[in-house]
């Protein structure tokens, strides 16, 4: 993270006004906590974030590790496997991604997950995350699709999602 903040500074403003204009985004990790305010590394260094997501992280003691589901009202039960020593809270838990059914999320006690910002999607769920949850994948790409034609009216062929569903369904299962 301290390699990239002054590239990151540099490109801030550009990434914000996408953001802003509802440009589709998934950051996870290390890029979701640079998207808030700043990273507080555990020698007490202040890495300057890019203030898109209204959330702070400080390095906390252990790392959280293992397996995660989170509810979210507009993709459901979204699973994912987490390995962050980050504790992001959210200055609105309104904005939380999901509530942490099983797993830490973005701090390991008050049960949120992640930050969703416009179509912003931040999160600690690494993976992988799009393969497992399929609605939030078919969600990226059609917010795009719409955004590149103004817009307009179209529908997706129907896929065959058996394959995600089924580990999805596993990922689900799997103990912490």
């Amino acid at each position: 993270q301290n390699k990239i903040e002054a590239d990151l500074k540099k490109i801030g403003p550009e990434l914000k006004k996408r953001v802003e204009n509802g440009t589709p985004t998934l950051v996870i990790c290390g890029l979701y906590q640079l998207f808030g305010k700043s990273f507080t590394t555990s020698d007490e260094h202040r890495i300057e974030g890019i203030d898109i997501l209204k959330l702070s992280t400080t390095a906390g003691d252990e790392r959280l590790i293992g397996n995660i589901v989170i509810k979210n009202d507009q993709f459901g039960e979204i699973v994912g496997y987490e390995n962050h020593s980050g504790l992001t809270t959210l200055e609105d838990k309104s904005q939380a991604f999901g509530t942490v059914v099983s797993g830490a999320g973005n701090n390991g006690e008050d049960q949120t997950e992640g930050c969703i910002y416009k179509n912003c999607i931040g999160t600690y769920l690494h993976g992988p995350v799009l393969p497992k949850n399929p609605k939030i994948a078919d969600f990226l790409i059609e917010t795009a699709i719409r955004r590149q034609r103004g817009g307009d009216k179209f529908s997706f062929t129907e896929l065959d999602d058996s394959e995600e569903k089924a580990a999805h369904r596993s990922a689900a299962k799997r103990p912490r």
